[in-house]
């Protein structure tokens, strides 16, 4: 960050009061890491209550854990009353959930998890917390969304249906709320070695050469582009390469992506595995 720049964000991390959802998971409890590390004070949701003890035993001067699915109404809101009981500048939306697998064979339940969680409650969540992150000096909403967001991809038709969207509406918001004090950032990982993956994805992004990151490289990056002011981050040079690609010259992209589709089919056909 240069020198003659206003530290982002206002004020500096131990300033910082944020909310984080899905931190039971992988890159939501590598957040939990990265910025308690740099000070925050942090309010830490997730489904599986154990994880977020572990968090909050971790760090207990800095970290509340309130375990609740975003799903349910009533445990959102009481997510919220916390949040604006304890206060909260910063939201970062890291809950999620993935089903690698070809549409024809995604069930109705599946395809309404995945829009429910990964868009529907992060809207609402968002939402909700809108007057307290307006109120702050200066407010935050973190999406955490995909490379998937912007480059459809065979076997995540679901999941990019969603983080399409999610990228439609941290944009919206961000033009929405320009005259404000609350910035709106989108960060798009790349694969991501979490236990959301199948050990075939796993497999499958080794053939097809597809790096992937650790959630703590993930949460790193997250933290950089706060610092630095960004709109939207994509990780990965030869994503963000891509991503510019599928945007300028789509048919390169289909005619890349056909080819790699007989060792999708090989990984993904066999057992069709949901996370």
């Amino acid at each position: 960050m240069c020198w003659f720049r206003k530290p982002l964000p206002e004020g500096g991390w131990p300033a910082q009061r944020i909310l984080v959802t899905g931190a039971s998971g992988g890159i939501g409890q590598a957040l939990v890491d990265e910025f308690a590390a740099a000070g925050a004070r942090l309010l830490v949701s997730g489904r599986r209550a154990e994880v977020l003890d572990m968090l909050e035993a971790r760090y207990p001067e800095q970290v509340t854990a309130l375990a609740a699915d975003l799903t349910r109404v009533e445990e959102r809101q009481q997510l919220v009353k916390v949040a604006t009981r304890d206060g909260c500048n910063l939201l970062v939306n890291a809950a999620g959930v993935n089903r690698m697998g070809f549409f024809a064979t995604c069930s109705d339940d599946e395809i309404e998890r995945l829009v429910t969680l990964n868009l529907t409650a992060t809207l609402q969540l968002t939402r909700a917390l809108l007057p307290l992150l307006m109120a702050a000096r200066q407010g935050w909403v973190v999406n955490l969304g995909s490379t998937f967001g912007t480059l459809g991809y065979p076997g995540q038709v679901g999941y990019c249906a969603t983080k399409f969207a999610l990228r439609g509406f941290s944009q919206a918001l961000r033009r929405e709320l320009t005259d404000t004090r609350v910035r709106v950032l989108y960060v798009s990982p790349r694969a991501t070695r979490t236990a959301m993956n199948a050990p075939s994805v796993e497999a499958m992004n080794a053939a097809l050469g597809n790096a992937m990151d650790s959630p703590a490289q993930v949460a790193r990056a997250v933290r950089r582009a706060i610092e630095r002011g960004r709109n939207e981050a994509q990780l990965g040079r030869p994503e963000r390469l891509y991503v510019r690609l599928n945007a300028l010259v789509p048919g390169l992209v289909d005619r890349a992506l056909a080819r790699q589709l007989p060792v999708i089919r090989r990984f993904l056909a066999p057992s069709e595995q949901a996370s």
